[in-house]
């Protein structure tokens, strides 16, 4: 699905709807973001050496896996609760295609435990376990 197909499943607009596609098919959802360089998350963050933040890669990851909760999320907000076990291998710059991976685990009442991984050319960058709820607005 595209952006504007996401927005149908995810709360997030702007900039912070950081995948530009995704998928989910047989309990993994993949997602896909194409860094331009000029994010707003790569404004300072290095100048001279763009570096996608560590907390981004882990948003995009957490947005690919919601996509896989599209019938229990309809009018609910996905939060994080918890990040465990995350390991960054390799930056991810301005002009690379970050590629995303990720399955839940298990589910415990209203918290979903999910895994995941980010790619850049089939080379894992970024790892983690990560946990979430889904909370009514307001």
């Amino acid at each position: 699905m595209n952006k504007e197909e996401l927005k149908k499943l995810l709360p997030h607009r702007n900039s912070m709807l950081l995948l530009d596609e995704a998928e989910a098919m047989d309990g993994v959802a993949r997602g896909t973001v194409k860094i331009r360089g000029d994010e707003w998350f790569l404004d300072g963050h290095f100048p001279g050496n763009p570096v996608v933040p560590g907390v981004i890669l882990c948003e995009m990851m957490g947005q690919s896996v919601c996509v896989l909760l599209a019938a229990q999320s309809e009018g609910k907000t996905p939060m994080f609760t918890g990040l465990d076990h995350v390991r960054f291998r390799r930056p991810v710059k301005p002009g690379e295609l970050f590629c995303t991976e990720c399955r839940i685990t298990r589910v415990c009442g209203s918290i979903y435990f999910a895994s995941g991984e980010g790619f850049v050319n089939g080379k894992k960058c970024v790892s983690a376990e990560f946990s979430f709820a889904l909370t009514g607005n307001g």
